[in-house]
């Protein structure tokens, strides 16, 4: 091969570094194009310091391995320090055998009222070992609207999640598969969903805070968290 050949193959090749470069980051950081599309990173994976448990308590214990594990605070769920309205919230998260754990987007206030933990001020993904596609399982929003099948890798491998609140819509993506979507405005009646079945919540969704808190939950077992990112669409 000629010396001008060999010179264009490695500027095709570091090319090709760049280009994979800005697809896809390093855990925890931001690609080139995320920066430039206005994602910001919430989680550096080297410190808990813009985390809170939601007794609004720094717990360092929480960083474990370049994640966040909730079950490491004695806490309901660990907390990002403000909260968000419209958004796409994308995150890895893995799990350990029998635990049963989620994603919550918009809870309002972050004080549990009298006599309800603070669960159920906000909305939330479940995370769940099993295999199931109920109310209860991974992917569903959880007691609300069942996911349209489990989409969740097995024990111990990470998954990819993509939750989107966009005014009265929740969307949620697992593993690049559609598996969820809620209308608020549906939601009339506390205690049941559309369709007349019950749930357990004492609210119309309807009228649900559109400005809330992310939590990761701490509800048995190990759950990490890694590679947390959001994008505002206000």
């Amino acid at each position: 091969m000629t010396r001008s050949k060999t010179l264009g193959v490695m500027l095709v090749l570091v090319g090709l570094a760049t280009l994979i470069g800005n697809l896809r980051a390093a855990d925890n950081e931001l690609t080139q194009t995320e920066k430039q599309t206005g994602w910001i990173l919430l989680f550096n994976g080297r410190s808990t310091k813009d985390w809170m448990t939601s007794e609004w308590q720094k717990c360092n214990r929480a960083l474990d391995q370049g994640s966040i594990n909730p079950d490491k605070c004695d806490t309901y769920m660990m907390t990002y320090e403000r909260p968000w309205s419209n958004f796409v919230l994308a995150l890895d998260f893995k799990i350990s055998s029998q635990t049963n754990s989620g994603i919550f987007v918009r809870t309002s206030p972050l004080r549990a009222l009298p006599g309800w933990d603070v669960g159920y001020n906000g909305i939330e993904i479940q995370i769940l070992d099993s295999s199931t596609a109920g109310y209860y399982d991974t992917g569903a929003i959880y007691d609300l609207v069942k996911p349209t099948r489990n989409a969740m890798k097995p024990v111990g491998q990470w998954n990819h999640a993509e939750i989107t609140c966009n005014n009265n819509l929740i969307d949620v993506v697992l593993n690049a598969e559609h598996v969820n979507h809620m209308d608020l405005d549906q939601w009339t009646r506390p205690y049941f969903r559309p369709d007349g079945s019950a749930h357990k919540f004492n609210i119309a969704f309807k009228y649900h805070a559109r400005t809330g808190y992310i939590g990761l939950q701490k509800h048995g077992g190990n759950c990490w968290f890694k590679n947390i990112k959001l994008k505002p669409l206000d």
